[in-house]
């Protein structure tokens, strides 16, 4: 059975209330970074892996794609994605990312953010990927940063007085499960390295086009109180490859 803590209802009403869900792409810490990776969507298809509430999905027909789909497990957050992100050329499917059809050619940009992390296999979406995009098709990812992933315990480790000391890194060289306390909840995350990410890449075909580790923008670190920490440890990876 594939994890799907997001049509939990409290579960849910948490993370409608975080600033990703409240403010869409603006409210993103990593979007100002995701932006300028992402390609030209004008005249595209374009799949969106894990698109929850759509925002990534109304960007791209925004910008002149010919048609979007977006794919995610739960049915909370595509209901969420068709009231907040509606738009002519743009349809959402429920259904795990593993189980969707990858057919041949039949995308020319597949982006996803935040998504995988959750599955098993990070081979099999990009052998899947590479099948289905058109030649010279992009694929934009983000995925937790493996340095926040690692220790599985995702929290800081904190002073008598609650100060934040240190982020822990753990067992980096060990890929596999993870259990992590996101929103109150235990969910089941996969820790990669850096190297294995662009290893599946580059072993299915890819041309590595572009790797960044996101800081926050210097207006957040001045206006929000605790983002000044967020600059002593990398929370996202994205990845910008084509099918050669």
């Amino acid at each position: 059975m594939k994890e799907n803590k997001y049509d939990h209802p409290a579960f849910f009403e948490q993370y409608s209330r975080m600033a990703r869900s409240v403010h869409g792409l603006e409210g993103a810490g990593e979007w100002h970074v995701l932006r300028r990776m992402l390609p030209d969507f004008t005249g595209k298809r374009v799949l969106d892996l894990g698109c929850g509430f759509g925002w990534h999905c109304r960007y791209a027909a925004e910008q002149g794609a010919a048609s979007v789909l977006g794919v995610d497990i739960s049915e909370k957050m595509l209901e969420g994605a068709r009231e907040r992100n509606f738009f002519g050329n743009v349809e959402y499917e429920c259904m795990a990312i593993e189980d969707f059809e990858f057919v041949p050619d039949s995308f020319d940009v597949v982006v996803s953010s935040l998504a995988f992390h959750y599955l098993e296999s990070f081979e099999f979406i990009c052998r899947q990927v590479h099948r289905c995009l058109s030649p010279g098709g992009a694929f934009v990812f983000s995925v937790e940063h493996p340095v926040f992933t690692a220790s599985g315990r995702q929290d800081w480790i904190c002073g008598d007085g609650g100060e934040r000391l240190h982020w822990p890194v753990d067992r980096y060289f060990s890929p596999g499960r993870r259990e992590a306390c996101f929103l109150g909840e235990s969910v089941t995350k996969y820790h990669r390295t850096v190297e294995e990410y662009v290893r599946c890449l580059l072993d299915e075909g890819f041309a590595l086009k572009g790797l960044a580790e996101p800081q926050p923008e210097e207006k957040a670190v001045r206006e929000i109180p605790g983002m000044e920490d967020e600059l002593r440890r990398p929370i996202f990876l994205i990845l910008s490859a084509a099918k050669a």
